[in-house]
């Protein structure tokens, strides 16, 4: 049994939700290699979070530290994209 099938990283999926809400406005789609880079970017500025059960995250947090962590990442996630973007490799 490997201990990493059953912890999460609370802002992997906070991370990409933000990643994609702040691409939906582009007219042409993001690609996934793009994107994945700046996911690393954002989890890399970001302290680790982790849990076993999501239950555990919603009820343990208080909703004055579900702002604050809504307001990191959508600053972190804003970082990332300008940072990728002015460091992607031509083809």
């Amino acid at each position: 049994m490997a201990i990493i099938n059953h912890t999460s990283n609370y802002y992997e999926q906070v991370v990409s939700d933000e990643i994609r809400r702040q691409l939906a406005s582009r007219v042409n789609e993001p690609e996934m290699d793009f994107m994945a880079d700046v996911a690393c970017v954002a989890l890399n500025r970001l302290p680790p979070k982790y849990y076993r059960y999501e239950v555990d995250m919603a009820f343990y947090m208080s909703p004055n530290e579900l702002y604050e962590v809504k307001e990191r990442v959508t600053n972190v996630v804003s970082e990332a994209i300008a940072f990728v973007e002015n460091h992607t490799r031509p083809d």
